[in-house]
Formats: C-alpha cells, structure tokens, sequence
C-alpha cells in the first residue's frame, strides 16, 4: 500500500504540490488527472523518491520510505518521453532490469518474450531502437517497466506517442494486465475519457491540488467541487451563476426553469456538460439563445462554441449540425442534467440524468 502522509513540494517561493494525503491500495490502479502543470508528474516523483518532499512522508507497505532512493525501490516509471538504451537490442532492452535483478535466462527469455507479444514488437527484438518508429520505440520503454513486476508503477502519460489503433488496444490491455498483481499501479493522463475508460480511481488535480478522489465513476457522476467537475470535463464544462427563490430558478434575463425538489432558495453555480447541451429539444431542456463562435465537425460530432447568458458555452452532439460562426442560434440544455454548486464551490446536488451517463 502506498500512502502520501500530508506531503508538500515548494521549490523556492513556489508551490508546487500543497499539503496532498492518498492511499493507493495494493492491487490498484489509480489516475492522476488534470491539465498540463496540474502537479501529475512532480507526484509522481516524490511517489517513486525521485525527489523529496519538502514536507510529510511517503509510506510504502507500512515503510516510511521518505527520502531513500529511487534506486533503493522497487518501482518501475514510464514517461511520455520514451528512454531506450541505443547500443542494445530491443530484447536487452527489455531484459536489462531483469539481469540486474539476477533472474536466470530461461525465466528472461519467457517473460520478454510474454512482454513483447503483448506489445506488438515481437518480430523486433533483434533490432536496435533507433531502427523503429517513435511509437514502437515508446513500446520498448513500457516493456522494459513493466517486465520488472516491480511493487509500484508509474505511468506518466504512457500512450501519447502511440497511434491510435495501439492506444486504444493498450487502453483496453493495461487493467488487465496489472489485474492479477498487487502492485499499485499510478497513470497520469490529460483526458478525461481515457480515466473513465480505464476505471479504478482518480485523483482530480489542479494547480498542485488534489480537487476530488475517489471511484472514478463517481467522482465523474457526481464531483466534489466546482473545480473537481472542471478537472473531469473535456469539452469544458459549461457554467453560469444562478438564483433560486420559489419554485423557480433564473440565470441571467433569459433562462429560467423550474427549481428540482428540495433545493434551498440562494445563489448557486450551474455547471452542466458539453453533451447535455444540444441542438435537439428534450424533455426537461431549455432553450439557450447565443451568437455561434466556432462549429467543428468531427467525424459523426459536432461541437459548437457559443455566446450565451454572458459567457462562453460548449455544446456537443452525435450528428453533424452546419452552424455559422456569428450566425444567431438557439440550443437546449437539459436542465435535469446539470450540477448545483454552493457560492464556495462545493457540490449542492447532482442532476439525475448526469448519474446515467
């Protein structure tokens, strides 16, 4: 089990991690999502002792390992940015931390071998990494962690170089993998969908904070905060102040609809996702009137940003919709859908529908 005990990374005057508790259970497979300069890979560092905190523990196994030594651990770390040994082939590559470990040849060989199937590199392992692509040699660097069987695994925005197809056959091949082991596995990643495909639990971060853990589902369904449903929405998640008095709630002059049961009359945050905003009118939606900013196709999608309600809003839909830039328009958002956030940023109450997607 790894624990963060109340950890702190200041460089200089800067913070760059604020006081940050976890516990990754044995057998885990965990996420840290958020935007570039979020805090994912600083973390990671201070998870595998490439640095130290400047305050707090880090606990592996009921071990205060603060401080000892990345080289004193049995971690296993992989980069965006693939690192290969350039005079040895792409087997010694692999096999490299196994030897180092004193595993015998027979015992290499099946598990490189293993490693290199589930890669897609088989028929490359004679050659060296600078005879193959980016991708093929960013397969290399995973094979060569993962054939460690190390007790933790960090995985640092793994799949960024790979194409598509790959991506999407590692995606499904990761958990399965770590499946059957009691290591704790760590995977950073910008993309939200990419932690909904993968499962297990996510870290939501922002600017070195950690804005929401917990069941990735259910931090996606029904987030902490303000900021946590940011973290976890991509497109944007669409916002606008709010009022509720009586049966009613108003946003600005022009949209208005009725107040779900139980909600307090006050001032609130609406937050409502990109894919419940549509050019489609629907049980429970509202009509969102705003100038077109942008409308991207992309492939059977639309996404089309908009001026609205005094602010910049996202709508994403399955089909493909020509709006005009600067064209008037007029768009539905299913209010059913959406979240009620208190004026401090806390969750209030989540829309029914957002719990069924």
């Amino acid at each position: 089990m790894l624990e963060l005990r109340n950890i702190t990374m200041r460089v200089g005057t800067e913070t760059h991690i604020h006081p940050t508790s976890l516990v990754f259970k044995p057998g885990s497979f965990n996420i840290l999502l958020g935007t570039t300069l979020a805090g994912k890979t600083t973390l990671m560092q201070l998870m595998a002792g490439l640095e130290k905190p400047t305050a707090g523990e880090v606990w592996f196994n009921g071990v205060n390992v603060t401080g000892v030594p990345v080289q004193k651990r049995n971690v296993s770390m992989v980069y965006q940015q693939f690192i290969n040994y350039p005079n040895m082939s792409v087997f010694d590559n692999i096999a490299s931390p196994l030897r180092v470990g004193g595993v015998d040849r027979a015992e290499i060989k099946r598990r490189v071998g293993a490693m290199a199937e589930l890669m897609r590199i088989s028929a490359m392992l004679d050659r060296r990494p600078a005879e193959l692509s980016g991708g093929q040699q960013q397969r290399i660097a995973m094979a060569r962690a993962l054939v460690k069987d190390s007790d933790l695994i960090l995985l640092d925005e793994p799949l960024a170089n790979l194409d598509f197809k790959l991506r999407e056959e590692m995606r499904d091949e990761l958990p399965k993998l770590f499946g059957e082991r009691q290591c704790v596995v760590v995977y950073a990643t910008t993309e939200p969908t990419e932690a909904l495909l993968f499962g297990g639990q996510t870290a939501a971060l922002h600017q070195g904070r950690v804005a929401d853990f917990g069941p990735t589902g259910e931090i996606y369904r029904r987030p902490a905060s303000l900021t946590g449903a940011q973290v976890f929405s991509e497109p944007p998640i669409n916002t606008v102040k709010a009022v509720k008095s009586g049966h009613m709630i108003s946003a600005g002059s022009s949209l208005t609809w009725v107040a779900p049961e139980g909600l307090a009359d006050g001032d609130y945050t609406i937050g409502i996702r990109a894919h419940h905003v549509t050019p489609f009118e629907t049980a429970g939606s509202v009509p969102v009137d705003g100038t077109i900013k942008i409308a991207e196709l992309s492939g059977s999608e639309s996404m089309i940003h908009f001026d609205a309600i005094g602010g910049d809003w996202v709508s994403l839909s399955h089909g493909v919709h020509p709006f005009v830039a600067g064209a008037r328009a007029t768009l539905y958002a299913d209010m059913s859908a959406c979240f009620y956030f208190a004026p401090d940023g806390t969750l209030v109450r989540s829309g029914e529908a957002e719990g069924r997607h």
